[in-house]
């Protein structure tokens, strides 16, 4: 069953699609998809292409637009728009810490959790597609991991997409999670530098909240412990395009006087659960490495094993010092799954996934290189998230692959270049720029 309503100047309509867990089992259990339509209301009549939208994370639902702000205005222009839930995200058939213990044990729970990854959130595309398209190829538009998701479609169905557009998501062909993370450390130090050169009074105010993290027990009211690690971890927003603003008025009041002295005060307690908390988008933490793996070396908790290759982000050693402390960024550690109440009863099934090595490959690189789809990607320059260098290796193992290498945006250029970069890339697949 299908509910259509109304937004100013679009009209959604909630779609849920039926698809098996095991794509390699086409009989066996099924899971449901869920997936917002959004067409113009001026054009809700039309016979109309499709673009499908592979959200980032990975771990995130669809966004949930009011209208049709940032892209999704220029997508509408033309296109009927499918916002994606991807597994276990969203509205569609949840994977966290309250509908996993239904697998059984931590071993059944990590076995689930493999059926989770690009290749088959692709399966999932093309089980849907002739429902919504009539068999008719759609565009995708692949955002971040939603990028990665993308590279796979190219390598096991390049036929169901008429286009691919691609923002901040070229990911490696090959790298182990480990060449990713020591690649990825010294850009989150770069824009760690940027901040503060921004912002130098915060490195006080960041020192001493790590002082006092480290001095003292903090639990979040929500149940989260935070720690001078979870502290740093709030490097994240640092790739983002208002990230580093955001961190600032984060610092500049995390302070208040009390009877017993200074304390973290409660705003800035309620604001970094927010940040922190996992319980939105456990996928995240539970399979984010797992992104980068293909062949038969675990992952290994690959963040944490070579951030000690870094040791300027011990935040211990840093305050013996007069030096900035640094924040870390995109990366997933085993003490999140102490720290955090949405995670820990899943310590066990992340410590399996860690250690799989049965990882199915990703990407076709031979089918790659023989590609025919147009396809166009937006590649940010030092991107925090996804690395540059490797991105441009990428680029060119596709064939016929545009690329638009740009210093104007950070991470989230589609969102915050509004209808720019859609429309700079669907030129560019087109040969039209």
């Amino acid at each position: 069953m299908t509910h259509s309503y109304r937004q100013p100047g679009v009209v959604l309509t909630d779609r849920r699609f039926t698809v098996p867990l095991d794509h390699a089992d086409p009989a066996g259990e099924t899971i449901e998809l869920y997936a917002r339509e959004v067409v113009a209301s001026d054009k809700a009549g039309q016979n109309l292409p499709w673009l499908v939208y592979l959200q980032g994370g990975p771990g995130f639902g669809a966004n949930r637009f009011v209208g049709r702000p940032a892209w999704l205005g220029r997508a509408l222009k033309e296109y009927r728009v499918l916002l994606l839930d991807q597994r276990g995200t969203g509205a569609s058939t949840p994977a966290n810490r309250q509908t996993l213990p239904l697998r059984g044990g931590a071993a059944a729970q990590a076995d689930h959790l493999t059926r989770f990854r690009a290749d088959s959130i692709v399966r999932d595309c093309e089980a849907i597609r002739p429902q919504v398209t009539g068999g008719a190829p759609w565009t995708v538009l692949g955002q971040s991991f939603g990028g990665f998701c993308t590279v796979t479609y190219l390598s096991l169905a390049p036929e169901g997409l008429a286009t691919a557009v691609i923002t901040g998501g070229l990911p490696s062909l090959h790298a182990h999670a480990d060449d990713v993370y020591r690649a990825a450390y010294p850009r989150v130090e770069r824009k760690v530098a940027a901040h503060y050169a921004r912002y130098p009074q915060d490195v006080e105010r960041a020192r001493r909240i790590a002082d006092h993290l480290l001095g003292h027990e903090v639990t979040l009211p929500n149940g989260y412990r935070l720690t001078v690690e979870a502290f740093q971890s709030l490097g994240i927003l640092l790739g983002g395009a208002e990230g580093s603003h955001r961190l600032h008025y984060l610092l500049e009041d995390a302070f208040v006087r009390t009877p017993g002295g200074h304390e973290l005060s409660d705003a800035f307690q309620e604001e970094v659960q927010g940040l922190l908390s996992y319980a939105g988008h456990p996928l995240y933490a539970l399979v984010h490495e797992a992104i980068y793996a293909q062949d038969h070396r675990p992952t290994a908790w690959s963040a944490e094993r070579v951030r000690a290759e870094f040791p300027q982000f011990d935040a211990a050693k840093t305050l013996t010092g007069d030096g900035p402390l640094l924040f870390t960024g995109e990366t997933i550690h085993p003490w999140m799954f102490d720290c955090d109440p949405a995670l820990r009863p899943l310590r066990e099934t992340a410590e399996l996934l860690a250690a799989r090595t049965d990882w199915t490959p990703l990407y076709d690189a031979g089918r790659l290189a023989a590609n025919e789809v147009p396809v166009a990607a937006a590649v940010y320059h030092d991107d925090m998230y996804v690395d540059t260098a490797h991105a441009l290796e990428t680029a060119r193992a596709v064939r016929g692959l545009r690329t638009w290498v740009t210093d104007e945006f950070e991470h989230d250029g589609v969102r915050a270049g509004g209808p720019r970069v859609l429309d700079r890339l669907l030129a560019l697949a087109r040969d039209e720029a």
